[in-house]
């Protein structure tokens, strides 16, 4: 259907379901159509994450989809302040759900772009001439290299097609896909054990207020760190990095909770949650980039599906006797050095050209640990003519 109208159309849902889950006269209508509309929502944040991406350039992407992720936390504070001032379900409901109707108007042509490189891939000819009209057109006024990764592109009439036979061979892109995949189970599985720690092990029960505002605030904080350090130290090394982070903070508080002070124990589980949010937020990112466009959808979408299976086992926290918190964390914290090991076969993807093929994605390895690099070739080095 392409970027635009999939918006539409999700965007159109979500605000019929969120009428009708603010009238639904019983709790089972009211489930179903609260599963709806989550569906839906699904369907607008994918869409436009996505969309980001492709529209962006190399240099620019991850500062985009910083501004997003922090546009994301000033939405959920601000959700925070009207949960506060409604005195009803249906009143926050529908506080929540009335404001996608002014975002129907992106059904207004020109007013939400479509996606340039999902054009070269689709039959929607009419549209791809006159996306390389304005291409043409607007060369002479615009730098070069905003056009440098559209230029490599195939012309209409050697648009590939998606070969199912062909994706179920390409090893390297079911690789990449599985290990952020169970990337992103871990950090959003892991996430409701550092959110409600102290609740879960020493009996208390903090503030459900106060959880919600901690764990919004390091979502922002992990979108900041990111931003300074992504750029510098690559998508791989970060990640590595925070999911290190993150089994260290699970291990020293399973371990050692006994040895440690309410301050000691506040400390890591914060570290904890900071590190799993950031973990989960670099993931989505890294599979927008790695992922071909002919299947970039269908990837974030495995991988964000495969988060919210993750979150799925936060009920197991629950069981009698604070048994179920220590039987969630410690599955998990054991999975996450497994991914450790699993994050060092991923490619890098920094401010490199988003692959559009099957065959782009292949390419998208990573590099022979014993391959040495020769950045400084000899003036007067010859190639061998046999090779």
């Amino acid at each position: 259907m392409g970027r635009s109208k999939t918006l539409l159309t999700s965007l159109t849902l979500s605000v019929m379901f969120g009428v009708l889950v603010c009238v639904s006269p019983h709790p089972s209508i009211f489930i179903v159509m609260r599963f709806c509309l989550a569906a839906a929502s699904a369907g607008v944040y994918l869409t436009l994450y996505i969309t980001r991406v492709e529209l962006c350039e190399p240099s620019l992407r991850l500062l985009v989809t910083m501004l997003a992720g922090l546009m994301t936390v000033a939405g959920e504070l601000l959700l925070l302040a009207v949960a506060l001032g409604c005195q009803t379900w249906r009143g926050l409901l529908g506080a929540g759900a009335a404001p996608l109707t002014l975002f129907l108007s992106y059904g207004i042509p020109g007013i939400f772009p479509e996606s340039p490189r999902w054009l070269l891939l689709s039959e929607q000819s009419a549209d791809m001439n006159s996306f390389s009209e304005r291409r043409n057109s607007n060369r002479d006024v615009r730098d070069d290299e905003s056009f440098t990764e559209l230029d490599s592109e195939p012309r209409p009439s050697s648009r590939p097609s998606l070969s199912f036979p062909e994706l179920f061979r390409s090893r390297n892109i079911w690789k990449n896909l599985c290990v952020l995949g169970f990337t992103s189970f871990i950090s959003h599985g892991i996430n409701h054990c550092y959110s409600s720690f102290r609740g879960d092990v020493r009996g208390t029960s903090p503030s459900f207020y106060w959880m919600y505002l901690l764990s919004v605030c390091a979502g922002g904080g992990a979108w900041l760190l990111l931003w300074v350090t992504v750029d510098k130290c690559g998508r791989r090394g970060i990640l590595l990095l925070s999911m290190t982070m993150m089994g260290l903070a699970s291990l020293i508080l399973l371990g050692l909770m006994e040895y440690l002070s309410e301050t000691a124990i506040t400390v890591f589980s914060v570290l904890g949650l900071f590190s799993s949010q950031a973990t989960a937020s670099l993931c989505i990112l890294f599979t927008a980039e790695v992922m071909p466009t002919i299947i970039r959808g269908s990837g974030v979408g495995a991988v964000l599906a495969l988060g919210c299976v993750g979150q799925l086992s936060s009920p197991l926290m629950d069981l009698r006797n604070h048994y179920g918190y220590f039987l969630h964390h410690v599955v998990y914290s054991s999975l996450a050095l497994l991914a450790v090991l699993s994050i060092l076969l991923l490619p890098e993807s920094k401010r490199k050209p988003l692959p559009q093929t099957l065959v782009d994605g292949e390419q998208y390895r990573r590099p022979p640990l014993g391959r040495r690099r020769r950045d400084n070739v000899p003036l007067l080095a010859t190639p061998n003519p046999e090779t």
